[in-house]
């Protein structure tokens, strides 16, 4: 699919990634200019790019930045159960393969390249950028998974149950957790829009996503002081999902020379780009 409207080319394409799965991968580009930088979205848990994060791609390119995305394994239109993240850092390493493949490219080549990503997605971000350390010019995180919050998070004996259990029944959908999208989002609106989406899961999470999710997320707790990347961190004061504490602690704790923070009193969430 192609199309153009108000000043912005929107284009899809499948592509295979290196373990031969198809991705769905989509760009919103400025309609009459050459971008002046390009930003990868990382989309959240659940989510994906061409329906959600329509309005980011679209404002973005306006203003003259080309916007890329993809769905992850399990995501949206790209190949996998749907909701099933059996290794999160196959998640990485697609979207580093594919967003590097765009950023070579002649046209591409010395544009800044700028990170997005919202929740699971600023975990993925923070990812790329550990994996290429001077590759990525700066990120944009939206209440970036760097911890998930306890209002969400099973107590610790029955983790260690469900931990266990991962290895027998890897895609049950059991983690005993509220309504994400009720407890990510006051609005109600974008609560139906999310709810109306047919590619965005919204069944429990499986118990291997599960447990991929807080591996990652203590990982990167443990490891903040790394983040050499200029960053703009966004973070909800009342998220009850991602913990806007350690978005506190990231900002005071990153080896970045350039970084802002910004804390809001409404919950984060995409759609406020």
């Amino acid at each position: 699919m192609a199309y153009e409207i108000g000043g912005v080319r929107y284009e899809e394409e499948f592509v295979l990634n290196s373990r031969g799965m198809k991705f769905f991968t989509c760009r919103w580009l400025p309609a009459n200019c050459e971008p002046k930088a390009l930003i990868f979205l990382c989309h959240g848990y659940a989510m994906e790019s061409s329906i959600s994060m329509k309005g980011t791609g679209t404002r973005l390119a306006k203003a003259g930045y080309g916007v890329y995305g993809m769905d992850y394994e399990g995501h949206g239109k790209s190949s996998g159960l749907q909701g099933y993240v059996p290794n999160f850092d196959d998640v990485v390493t697609d979207c580093s393969d594919h967003y590097t493949r765009i950023s070579e490219r002649k046209e591409n080549m010395g544009k800044l390249r700028i990170l997005m990503g919202e929740s699971m997605g600023g975990a993925v971000a923070l990812l790329l950028h550990r994996k290429k350390p001077t590759f990525w010019d700066g990120a944009v995180l939206v209440a970036p998974m760097c911890k998930i919050a306890d209002d969400v998070r099973p107590p610790a004996l029955v983790v260690n149950i469900l931990t266990k259990l991962c290895r027998i029944i890897p895609t049950w959908k059991i983690i005993p957790t509220p309504d994400i999208i009720d407890v990510a989002c006051r609005d109600p609106e974008v609560r139906q829009e999310i709810r109306s989406n047919p590619y965005c899961y919204k069944g429990r999470p499986r118990l291997l996503t599960g447990n991929q999710l807080l591996k990652v997320s203590l990982d990167l707790e443990q490891r903040l002081e790394e983040v050499s990347i200029p960053f703009l961190i966004v973070h909800g004061a009342e998220d009850k999902v991602t913990d806007p504490s350690v978005s506190n602690l990231l900002y005071e704790s990153a080896c970045s020379k350039d970084e802002l923070q910004i804390v809001s009193r409404d919950v984060a969430f995409p759609h406020i780009w």
